[in-house]
């Protein structure tokens, strides 16, 4: 996947790592990054992949 976009659906926001460094994706919003998964490091939760989306999703209680 040469791009790919991150959407949440959490009520809190989702840090992620893309090249070294910690990303803050905020609750509710969407962020596209051009070089797709080559540099992101997604920690371990609920999500959802679509193609060349990933939904992160709420915990699972």
């Amino acid at each position: 996947m040469s791009q790919i976009t991150i959407r949440s659906d959490r009520q809190t926001d989702y840090k992620f790592s893309y090249k070294g460094e910690d990303v803050i994706l905020g609750a509710g919003k969407i962020l596209s990054i051009a070089d797709g998964l080559d540099n992101v490091v997604l920690p371990t939760c609920a999500m959802k992949i679509v193609q060349n989306l990933i939904i992160i999703k709420d915990d699972v209680k």
